[in-house]
């Protein structure tokens, strides 16, 4: 087994894409990244009726971006959305946070509301190792049609189901299904998505517009 200052910068970085220990501060990781920050710097003073710069910046940096993604300044992540993945029509309101050392999936249609964080680093419990900062990183995966109300937190590893609701102020620590309304720290699911909330909005707000997939109805 060899000592984490015996690796060399290739297999720490293996390390680091497999979930692995390994050391973020190692010199050419920490260059890397400082190289993303700085861009980073540069994406949250572009003025804010500047859509095309954005949506470009987003081209350029993020892994995949799908089509009509928009995120709010000031945006925050460690690699400068480098291990992120989007798909299409992905909205993120003020202060999002991605620890993205390892890879964020996040699917169609996805909501977040204000300063939501989304980790996928962790470290060890115990002490000795903790104290040379070792990391590892497990991929987090956000399915199509989610909402991420504000201040979530969804840590490292985590699967949420497609069309979820994710309550504001929820810490999600374990992976949640598909149709489920979830809120709490630690989240719980609280109930599936039903019939009431497709004919009522809000409380005993009745839906009184459509949508063009139809899947609202008239009142």
């Amino acid at each position: 087994m060899k000592s984490f200052k015996q690796l060399t910068p290739a297999e720490n970085r293996q390390r680091m894409l497999d979930g692995k220990l390994y050391d973020p501060g190692e010199a050419t990781l920490m260059a890397e990244q400082t190289r993303y920050q700085a861009a980073l710097a540069d994406y949250n003073q572009l003025s804010f009726g500047n859509m095309k710069a954005r949506r470009q910046w987003l081209q350029d940096h993020f892994a995949s971006v799908g089509a009509d993604c928009y995120i709010e300044q000031p945006f925050y992540a460690n690699w400068a959305g480098h291990h992120v993945h989007l798909g299409d029509g992905v909205y993120a309101n003020f202060h999002l946070t991605l620890v993205d050392d390892g890879d964020i999936f996040i699917g169609d249609h996805v909501m977040m509301g204000p300063n939501v964080t989304i980790a996928t680093a962790g470290h060890p419990i115990e002490p000795t190792l903790r104290r040379y900062a070792l990391q590892h990183n497990q991929p987090v995966h956000v399915g199509d049609n989610v909402w991420l109300g504000a201040n979530v937190t969804v840590l490292p590893g985590v699967t949420i189901g497609a069309n979820t609701v994710v309550g504001a102020g929820s810490v999600v620590t374990k992976d949640l299904p598909a149709n489920v309304v979830a809120v709490g720290t630690p989240v719980r699911v609280q109930r599936p998505i039903n019939a009431h909330d497709r004919d009522y909005y809000y409380q005993d707000r009745p839906i009184d517009i459509t949508v063009p997939d139809g899947e609202a109805t008239d009142q």
